[in-house]
């Protein structure tokens, strides 16, 4: 298995509350970046909002490929939402891609 960052781009459609966002960084604090060399020393949050309501999610997922890794960021992701109370509409998500692989977690 390898340790994969994967960056999940989306769409707030509606104006989403600052208490959203705080359930969504929430609910993916499990997969946050900075468990990895490389999500620490960049920085990396999980979750990032631009003033036009576009965002990127930062994941760390286990895999055993790169598409895999792809696909299991794209589930946490929606996942994430839902938990948040963002319904399917509400964040169309983009293609996810791999931001960096680390092998070694600290």
């Amino acid at each position: 298995m390898t340790t994969f960052v994967i960056s999940v781009p989306g769409t707030f459609t509606t104006a989403v509350a600052a208490e959203t966002r705080t359930r969504l960084a929430r609910a993916l604090r499990p997969a946050d970046p900075h468990g990895t060399r490389m999500g620490n020393a960049e920085d990396l949050d999980v979750l990032s909002v631009n003033e036009d309501n576009t965002f990127t999610l930062r994941l760390t997922v286990e895999a055993d490929t790169g598409p895999h890794a792809e696909e299991e960021a794209r589930r946490l992701a929606d996942s994430a939402l839902r938990d948040a109370g963002v319904d399917e509409g509400g964040a169309p998500l983009g293609p996810a891609v791999i931001t960096g692989i680390d092998s070694e977690i600290r």
